[in-house]
């Protein structure tokens, strides 16, 4: 069975389906269209994009958790393309935003972002998610050296914790979905850790959570 889940990875098949997969929120919005959005079209089509956007970043964290609990290491270079969906989703749910909801106001949207908590807190969370996009690359890595390169995209970390904190402030009644992407972090978060205490222990040395 694990031959077969490796042998699977690795065929040049994968990523195409993980390309379709990441696409079907995205499709399946498009399909239902305006008709199907209720009765605050902008506010869904703009949350539904948001959500899938942090579904996204902790998908994308969930990946080096579960190469290493399923011994299956090629599920490591779907991690790259399953981020810059994410990123893809963010930049939708930030544009959808600027566009619909305040008309490319630059006045109104800056009004938004300095007095209004959750929008704070979403738009620092895009502006560092934006460095880690651009420098995912191989040529980036090398560029900033393997070390380097970690250390920046361990702010991965930061923006998860804002984005599910951006999320819990915009919802007005049901916590439920915020409440799982927020156990799903602290899930993550802890085994980052305990990972990371782990190899001090071994090596005697400071803590260091991996990219």
């Amino acid at each position: 069975m694990k031959a077969a889940v490796k042998s699977a990875l690795k065929n040049k098949a994968a990523k195409p389906v993980v390309w379709l997969v990441c696409l079907t929120p995205l499709t399946y919005l498009v399909a239902i269209g305006p008709d199907g959005w209720g009765a605050n079209p902008v506010e869904m089509f703009n949350r539904f994009l948001g959500d899938w956007g942090l579904r996204g970043i902790l998908l994308t964290l969930c990946i080096t958790p579960l190469a290493k609990i399923t011994g299956q290491p090629g599920i490591l270079r779907f991690r790259r393309l399953i981020g810059l969906f994410a990123f893809a989703y963010v930049c939708l749910h930030l544009s959808s935003y600027v566009v619909f909801d305040q008309f490319f106001d630059v006045a109104a949207i800056w009004k938004d972002i300095v007095k209004r908590n959750f929008i704070t807190v979403g738009m620092i969370s895009f502006v560092l998610l934006v460095p880690l996009a651009v420098t995912s690359t191989q040529g980036f890595k090398r560029r900033l050296g393997a070390r380097g390169w970690q250390r920046l995209h361990r702010l991965i970390y930061v923006i998860a914790m804002g984005a599910v904190l951006h999320n819990i402030m915009m919802v007005k009644a049901n916590y439920t979905e915020a409440t799982i992407h927020a156990v799903i972090l602290a899930a993550l978060l802890g085994w980052r850790i305990s990972q990371s205490a782990h190899r001090m222990s071994i090596s005697g040395k400071q803590p260091e959570i991996s990219a």
